[in-house]
This record gives C-alpha cells, structure tokens and sequence, in this order.
C-alpha cells in the first residue's frame, strides 16, 4: 500500500513515527508533504483567533501560547530527527506547501497517486485533500475520541480528574475529529512533579504508544477499515481558561497524590 504523509512540523509526531512506517513491510511511502502553516484567508483566521480569545480570556491565550512547548520538549524528544534529513536518507520524496488547503497540496497529492494519506500534526483538512487518496486519510488524535474532541493531549483528562489518556486513529471527515474509528488505545498519565513535567513525559510514552499503533493499521488495514465504527455523541475542547488551567493544576496534585498513597499501600 502506498502512503503519503501529510504533516505541519519538521520535528513533531511525523518525524518520530516516519522511521516506524520505513522500517513496516506492509506500506510503501510515496511522498512526505510538510505544510509551512502560511495563512491563506487572514481575515478568517484572525476573526477566529479573536473569538477564542473572547472564549478563554487573555490570561488564558497568554497561558496557552506558554504550555505549548510542553508537549514537545523534553529529553526524550531530543532523540527525535529532522523530517527532511530522515526523507533523504531514505529516497522518500520530500516537499513542503505553503499550507494544507492550497493548489499546490492537492498537485502534490494526485502526483503522490497514493492508496492513503495520513495525516501527523494538522489543522483542519479539507475535502479537496483528504478525498484524493484511494482509501482517504487516517488522522491520530492523541487523546481519546468522541469524549476529547480537538483537545490537547492530557490536559483536559487531569480537568476531568481522570488518570488516563490515550490515542485514536481515525478517517478524517469534513469535521474535526470525527470521523469512523480504526483504533484506539488508553495508556496512563504519567505523573511527575510538576504539571509541565507529566505533560512532557506523558506526551512522549503517547507518541510511543501511536507509532505502534500505526503500524498495526497499517498491518491489518482492509479488516479495520472495513470495520471501522462511527463515532457517538462528543465534546469538543480548546485551549483552557485561566481558571480551567489553576483546576488542572489542582487536579493535577490530587490525582499524583492519589497514585502515591496507592504505591505505599501496596508497599
């Protein structure tokens, strides 16, 4: 089966999980596209930026723009190379676009002529582009679908005092994160000293955990696609108000706390 990877960042999910697709019998990689992120509607993009900001506060824009890096710095992540050198060292055709939605994406993926576009580290894709592949495009959300629509990993399942998270690989539709389920996997949150600390090493193990994940779709692809399952009722998320965010920090010590008293109980 022929793939081609669609993603918006030269270190990010693409890059960690493109050496576990080389290395899979089971798939043939055409083509890697990465997305520069250039604004092609501005007016919209700012109107939506304005409204979110309206949404969580600038107290909480502030904070958000702060946590970003968060879930993807740490020790771990270093480890991770650069998407084009991997490309290179591999003859993978490697390009780049100015952005997802453009004239330039949609040449490069009827040139690509793949069976199925995955996409790693997106915004919103659009029909123009997720319908040109033979099979569509598969996304990983990391974080568990339909409850944590378009949230970021972790964060929000502290919010909800819950101790674990997880992956879901899934078709991509007109909407965002809602499309048929191929496969989903829970993993525990990683607890650490601080917040940031969790996020980061909690980021990595999911990483991990959706590589492998990956690969069995890849591997038995044609039974999971066939049986994918429709997605129920959901809950979509943005980034968190400042208040949310001093709740998942309070969360965040309580649920350590808990996991610690249950390790010395069994001690």
């Amino acid at each position: 089966m022929k793939i081609i990877v669609l993603t918006s960042s030269r270190y990010g999910t693409a890059a960690h999980h493109l050496p576990y697709l080389i290395e899979s019998r089971s798939c043939e990689i055409s083509m890697v596209v990465l997305s520069e992120g250039t604004i092609v509607n501005k007016k919209k993009h700012f109107k939506n930026k304005f409204r979110k900001v309206i949404k969580i506060g600038i107290l909480g824009a502030l904070n958000g723009i702060r946590m970003r890096k968060w879930f993807d710095q740490g020790p771990e992540f270093e480890k991770i190379g650069e998407l084009e050198e991997i490309c290179r060292n591999n003859n993978i055709p490697f390009h780049t676009t100015p952005g997802i939605n453009t004239p330039l994406t949609i040449e490069l993926f009827k040139k690509a002529n793949a069976d199925l576009g995955i996409s790693l580290g997106n915004g919103y894709i659009g029909k123009k582009i997720f319908s040109i592949p033979r099979y569509g495009m598969l996304n990983i959300h990391h974080e568990i679908l339909p409850a944590f629509q378009n949230a970021q990993s972790i964060i929000w399942q502290i919010y909800s005092m819950s101790s674990v998270t997880g992956y879901t690989i899934h078709k991509i539709d007109k909407h965002i994160d809602t499309g048929e389920i191929l496969l989903q996997e829970s993993i525990p949150i990683i607890f650490e000293n601080t917040l940031r600390q969790t996020i980061s090493k909690t980021s990595f193990s999911l990483l991990q955990a959706s590589a492998k994940g990956l690969l069995k779709v890849v591997a038995d692809f044609d039974n999971l696609y066939k049986n994918a399952k429709p997605q129920g009722h959901g809950k979509s998320y943005t980034t968190p108000s400042i208040w949310q965010y001093f709740r998942i920090v309070t969360n965040h010590g309580k649920l350590k706390k808990g996991i610690q008293d249950v390790l010395v109980k069994r001690d």
